[in-house]
């Protein structure tokens, strides 16, 4: 598994999810909110206990994660 620092995991913390640094805000939400176009520097004004490398780190995870899980998407 890579380096992930940043990222934790615990059952009584948000359902288990991957989250930041033990906090309350998931990969999930960071990758979100990045996908749908806020940019880093809004989403860490936002949330100012964000760090740029927490929101890094999620993204990084979230694409190893892809990877090692192939998905077969419908055809449109």
């Amino acid at each position: 598994m890579a380096d992930f620092d940043r990222i934790t995991q615990n059952p009584a913390v948000m359902g288990g999810k991957a989250c930041v640094r033990g906090m309350r805000v998931t990969v999930g939400m960071v990758v979100g909110q990045i996908g749908s176009g806020t940019s880093v520097d809004e989403l860490l004004s936002a949330y100012p206990y964000l760090e740029r490398e927490d929101v890094l780190q999620a993204l990084r995870y979230a694409a190893w994660l892809s990877s090692a899980h192939e998905v077969e998407l419908a055809s449109a």
